[in-house]
């Protein structure tokens, strides 16, 4: 049986009660906030309630908001203001001031019951940002919730074993986390004459990600057109 949108979101808001935050509609799917303190029972609400029977974790993931909302890009001075070279407008979709916490831990949850699935949104609090860890409703968080703490450095509190998952052992920093250097903090090879692998400064000038195009009019004694030029 599929459960519409609507009867699951109000089915949520009687069941939930004071739990649920925020909600909205995207590519027909339903994603929720949940408030961190209340995060273990409203999914275990989520899991065990008939009306819901999300009892199949398919994603954990983890979102780093730095700068979100800030339609202009930080650039280099010479970078175009407009056209290819930026995504969107300027100062288009900007807010004011972006009130929530900086890092969220985003679930992706299906219902084979109900044929339906539901996206859940819950903020990570404090410095370190930490949450409840859901091992315990849904095992297969297990790996999911390194990965996050691994690339985001989320903590996630009653994880029997969080360590890192992708990265190396001496990995410094977190990879997605929007501040983190686009080249790395160190730059590691294997050392032929010490037969092992050995970390150095990085050797890399940083790069600017925004694309420039520059096309110059050029050409030739036949009067032909020439080619552009791409940088």
């Amino acid at each position: 049986m599929t459960v519409s949108i609507k009867t699951l979101e109000s089915n949520l808001r009687q069941r939930l009660g004071d739990s649920l935050g925020d909600c909205s509609t995207c590519a027909g799917q339903l994603t929720i906030e949940i408030p961190a303190q209340k995060l273990l029972e409203a999914c275990t609400q989520l899991r065990d309630d008939e009306s819901f029977a999300f009892r199949q974790l398919v994603d954990l993931c983890g979102v780093d908001y730095a700068e979100y909302g800030k339609a202009d890009w930080q650039t280099s001075t010479d970078a175009t203001r407009s056209g290819f070279s930026r995504g969107v407008g300027q100062n288009e979709y900007a807010y004011d001031e972006w009130q929530k916490d900086r890092f969220a831990v985003v679930y992706q949850l299906l219902s084979h019951t109900h044929n339906q699935r539901l996206s859940l949104r819950a903020f990570a609090e404090g410095d370190p940002p930490r949450v409840d860890s859901v091992c315990g409703i849904w095992s297969c968080a297990d790996w999911y919730e390194r990965e996050a703490f691994d690339l985001f450095g989320i903590l996630f509190d009653g994880h029997t074993d969080l360590r890192r998952l992708l990265t190396d052992y001496g990995f410094v920093g977190h990879p997605f986390r929007k501040d983190f250097p686009i080249s790395g903090q160190v730059e590691m090879r294997f050392d032929p004459e010490k037969k092992r692998v050995v970390y150095e400064p990085v050797s890399i000038e940083p790069r600017v990600l925004v694309p420039r195009v520059i096309r110059e009019a050029q050409s030739n004694d036949s009067g032909e057109g020439g080619g552009a030029d791409n940088a």
